[in-house]
């Protein structure tokens, strides 16, 4: 098993040749690297559907979507994106066209697009898709009240697809409100990703969501679960962070992922050039940290897959 403990240090005599905080956070850098390297994932064969929520803005959700999908589709899977955001930043950051006259998912869910029409191919790799979303997905909450079997528009669209192209992953990134987008989301997903920011009121509005997510479970989609919580914007140097991280992990202990996302300018910095930070800059302590809650998050399937075969 593959896990990285954010108490590791460096040796005083490390290979930077001072014990500095500097030098420390180097040689880190370093030694997850080569353990990246080393870790070899093997996906189940049976596809897992995320829905990727927090009805609290700022919490880097979207962030969060796409560095995971680029960080699991390195590791050999095959990954589907889905942007539910009618800000499109998802599509943005996966590098994929999405200007107003761009088949999108707003022509699946209002009109009869399949998602093989709209489905387009992430340049950061073979592995990596997205169904992008266009501006006009800002009108699909009022025109989705009218439609046929509303709340499952998504779901019956992608279990069509995933019939005839078969993926490891789905991510779907929703915007941050209970809307009949949202709604879609969470009826097509098996689980919930929660990112939680270190900050303060990192938990207000949490318990509403978790309230949505049981009613979601009662009337529309029984399998529905919270399987994965992830920290984000880690800064160590202040002792808040910590303090939330205890906090969510007392709450949490079986959601919350090992690694931490830690605050990064490369991570801010990459969707300004159409990319994810795993792309961007790989080498990056965001990259790292993202493509290290991949490999967790592959292998709690692959433990899942394992369970339930016994």
């Amino acid at each position: 098993m593959f896990h990285v403990k954010l108490s590791d240090k460096a040796s005083p005599n490390n290979d930077f040749g001072m014990d500095t905080p500097l030098a420390r956070e180097l040689a880190d850098l370093s030694s997850r690297r080569k353990a990246l390297e080393g870790v070899d994932v093997q996906f189940s064969g049976n596809t897992r559907v995320f829905t990727i929520s927090n009805q609290k803005g700022g919490v880097g959700k979207t962030t969060t979507a796409v560095n995971l999908a680029s960080a699991l589709a390195q590791l050999g899977g095959r990954v589907l994106v889905v942007d539910l955001d009618p800000q499109g930043n998802a599509s943005t950051a996966l590098g994929v066209t999405h200007t107003a006259d761009t088949d999108s998912i707003y022509d699946v869910l209002i009109g009869d697009a399949a998602l093989s029409d709209i489905v387009q191919p992430s340049p950061e790799s073979p592995n990596l898709m997205c169904a992008p979303s266009t501006i006009h997905l800002a009108g699909a909450e009022i025109e989705l009240v009218s439609q046929v079997a509303r709340e499952f528009r998504l779901r019956r669209a992608l279990e069509a697809y995933l019939a005839e192209q078969p993926f490891d992953v789905v991510i779907i990134d929703c915007p941050p409100s209970l809307g009949l987008l949202t709604i879609n989301a969470f009826t097509a997903a098996s689980e919930v990703l929660i990112p939680i920011q270190c900050e303060y009121y990192a938990l207000e509005g949490l318990s509403q969501l978790l309230g949505n997510i049981q009613m979601i479970q009662k009337h529309l989609n029984p399998q529905l679960h919270l399987s994965t919580i992830l920290l984000t914007m880690y800064d160590a140097r202040t002792r808040l962070a910590q303090q939330v991280a205890d906090e969510v992990r007392n709450h949490f202990p079986e959601q919350v992922l090992e690694t931490v996302i830690p605050r990064s300018v490369r991570v801010s910095e990459a969707p300004s050039f159409g990319q994810t930070v795993i792309a961007y800059d790989g080498t990056s302590a965001g990259a790292i940290a993202y493509r290290e809650a991949a490999v967790e998050i592959a292998q709690r399937g692959q433990d899942s897959s394992q369970d339930k075969e016994k």
